[in-house]
This record gives structure tokens, C-alpha cells and sequence, in this order.
């Protein structure tokens, strides 16, 4: 890569992050999973957000696209009857009156740059050959069977309020090599926040966009030029038999594929070679069911952040809390008391004093903080159950720490 690669590398990656930081403002709780979604379109790979309905997931997947200026978008909701000519390209009826079966491309998915499908798993039977072709090769087959399509999308995002149940919306789901899981709001002050920008007239945000021949230059030129120290395939190689261990396995063509999302995780920080702090991405693409993801994610922060490895033991922690706040459910309040006074008091304050330290040593160390306010963003979460349920408090109005 000459000077002037490198410095207009350094202006799109610049950009993006910027990008990333905008989104992550604007939506509360989400900013690993902006992050991710911009690391996975920049290796050109495809991203499933899972999780229930109002969290964000379309408006998310839209502001994103919509910053990438010049790129055409195309956006479907899918249902068990969406017929693949609504998808690819209508019939073009006056040519029909003409005795021409033509269809109609522009405005759908096989003009489309960016592309997001919303209830992925729900693709009908019809459609479902074609968009594993168009999601796999970028390819569509048109109906009259004349010469394959060639599709210009860069990445498509999907997002779903539930997991694929049967064996057609499973050969989809293996083609979506990052899935992220989103739910409602944790941390209370987020969620008051969220509240508080339904009645006030927001300040209109700032709005960084990319140009699309930039982005695809870094797609095909900048990302896959970031190298690979033989630290980091050792690592994946340590990673791979670490889940193996525990009966997780992914195909090989999983794990290749991969090694783009690192590259494009150390492109997007403006680095010239793969460090262990983006191995982080893997917790999204190694793990079939969510039952899953928390062992991937352990395995892999074992490597790469053990701040946060004890951030999600502290989790437990909190967790095992919560079950028993729900276990005391009817029980008088002067036993609620009791209990909070002997034991959720002062292992929610550990536990709090703790995340803040492992905050701090991770920002010095400059690792990453997701995980950390992830689980920080649970621990005010069960904290506000506590003070509500359990003491009758206001926890809105409560600022200091339990």
C-alpha cells in the first residue's frame, strides 16, 4: 500500500468509526452492536440481528446504510408468500403486452449495494433458492433463464425476532456469518433516557456519511491487505480447539471467513495487521444458539481481554441474585429487607465497585469495554429491581450506588 492508499485508508476507516460513534450515541446499549454490523459490511459478509420485537433492530440497520452516499439501498420485509419476482425484479407488463417477458431490475435486490431483510426466516419456499444464490455468489437466475445476474451488494443485514425452525430458513441462517443478539434496555438511566426523548424535541444529530467507491475500495483492497501475524492464527487455532473441547464446532469455510471480520475489525481502528483485541468479534460468529454464545464468549475473552472474562463471572454473580429476587416473589416486605441487608447489599456493591476498577484497567490497557458494560448495565438493572421490589424504593431518584 503507497503513501496515498494508506492515507485515504486511514480517511474512510476515519469516517467509519465516526459513523459508529454517532449510532452508538443515538441508540442507547448498542454500541458493540454497531460496531459489529460496520466490521461485517466492511469484509463484505452478511449480519443477522436477533432479538424481540422494539429493539431497535430496522431503525438501526437504516441509519447505518443510509450513510453510505451513492450506494443504491434496497429494504424488504419478508413473509411465507413473498414470490421472488418481488424481490429480484417484476415482470415488466407493457413489454409483456408486447410479447416480451422482461423483468424489471432497478430498485430491488439485484441493483442494490446495501441491503436489509427484515424477517429473513421467513423467506417462502419460491424465493428461498434464489436468495442463497444472491446472498452466497451475489448471483440471481432470472426467470426466463437467461444469463446468471451479477449483483453488486457488498452486505446484506437481516434481522429476525426468532431463530429458524425449519430446514429451508436453516440454509439461510448458515450463510449469515455474524449474528448479534439485541434486547430491551438494561441500565435504567438508558431506559429514562428513552423516555425522556419521546416528549423532548431532539437535537438534530450529527451525520457522518462514506462515499460508496470508498467503501468499496476498502472492501476489496484495504481490508484484505491488513496482515495476519502468525500470534493471532495461532490463537484462532487455540480458540478452535478450546470449543472443541466443549462440543462446539464450526465448519471450516466458518472459521475462513472469519479471519475478513478481524481484518476489518483492525482496518476499521486504522491498524495495519490483525491484534488479539479483534478476536473479540468472534463471540458472534462461532455460536449456533444462544444458549451458545456465552461459552463462546468466554473462550474467547480468555484470550483476549481477562478483564472481562472476570466481568462475566461477576455476571454469575448477579444473575444468581436476580433468581433469587424472583424465587422470593410474595414473600413479606420485612423478609425482602432482610435479605437484601444480608446479602444482595453488599455482593451488588462488590460486584459494582469491581466493574468500575475492571473499567478503568481495561480503558488503560486499551482493551475493550463491551463486555464490561454489558455486564455493568445488568448489574443497575437487578440493582434497580432490588431498590424497587424489595425496599419500596424510587429507583429513578436514587443516584448513589447500592
Amino acid at each position: 500500500m503507497d503513501a496515498q492508499d494508506a492515507h485515504d485508508a486511514q480517511g474512510t476507516a476515519g469516517r467509519l468509526r465516526a459513523i459508529s460513534d454517532e449510532l452508538s450515541d443515538r441508540f442507547y446499549e448498542r454500541a458493540d452492536v454497531v460496531r459489529t454490523l460496520v466490521v461485517t459490511l466492511l469484509a463484505g459478509q452478511h449480519s443477522l440481528v436477533l432479538g424481540p420485537p422494539g429493539t431497535a433492530k430496522s431503525e438501526m440497520a437504516r441509519e447505518l446504510t443510509g450513510r453510505i452516499e451513492g450506494a443504491a439501498y434496497w429494504e424488504i420485509l419478508l413473509s411465507k408468500f413473498t414470490a421472488p419476482t418481488r424481490m429480484f425484479g417484476p415482470v415488466d407488463v407493457a413489454a409483456l403486452a408486447r410479447g416480451e417477458y422482461r423483468q424489471v431490475y432497478e430498485g430491488r435486490a439485484t441493483t442494490a449495494h446495501v441491503a436489509f431483510i427484515d424477517e429473513i426466516f421467513k423467506c417462502s419456499t419460491a424465493a428461498l433458492n434464489e436468495t442463497l444464490g444472491y446472498l452466497n455468489e451475489r448471483i440471481y437466475h432470472p426467470e426466463n433463464g437467461g444469463e446468471p445476474i451479477r449483483c453488486p451488494l457488498i452486505g446484506a443485514i437481516t434481522a429476525s425476532n426468532e431463530l429458524p425452525g425449519g430446514e429451508d430458513s436453516a440454509a439461510i441462517y448458515d450463510r449469515l456469518l455474524v449474528r448479534i443478539e439485541v434486547g430491551y434496555l438494561e441500565d435504567p438511566s438508558n431506559f429514562a433516557a428513552l423516555v425522556r426523548s419521546a416528549v423532548h424535541r431532539p437535537v438534530a444529530p450529527a451525520r457522518t456519511t462514506v462515499g460508496l467507491a470508498a467503501l468499496q475500495h476498502a472492501v476489496t483492497e484495504a481490508v484484505p491487505a491488513v496482515d495476519v501475524p502468525d500470534a493471532i492464527v495461532d490463537a484462532v487455532c487455540t480458540l478452535r480447539a478450546a470449543l472443541r473441547r466443549k462440543e462446539l464446532v464450526a465448519s471450516d469455510r466458518r472459521w475462513r471467513q472469519a479471519v475478513g471480520l478481524l481484518q476489518a475489525s483492525a482496518y476499521l481502528d486504522g491498524r495495519p495487521a490483525v491484534a488479539e483485541k479483534d478476536l473479540s468479534v468472534l463471540t458472534h460468529v462461532l455460536w449456533d444458539s444462544p444458549a451458545q454464545r456465552p461459552t463462546v464468549e468466554r473462550e474467547v475473552l480468555q484470550l483476549v481481554n481477562p478483564d472481562a472474562r472476570e466481568a462475566l463471572d461477576l455476571a454469575d454473580v448477579i444473575e444468581e441474585l436476580e433468581a433469587q429476587l424472583d424465587a422470593m416473589a410474595g414473600q413479606s416486605r420485612e423478609a425482602l429487607s432482610e435479605w437484601v441487608i444480608k446479602k444482595a447489599h453488599h455482593r451488588l456493591a462488590t460486584a459494582g465497585k469491581r466493574l468500575e476498577r475492571l473499567r478503568e484497567e481495561a480503558v488503560g490497557a486499551g482493551r475493550s469495554t463491551t463486555a464490561i458494560d454489558r455486564v455493568t448495565n445488568r448489574q443497575r438493572a437487578v440493582r434497580a429491581r432490588v431498590l424497587t421490589e424489595a425496599l419500596g424504593v424510587d429507583a429513578s431518584m436514587v443516584k448513589a450506588q447500592l
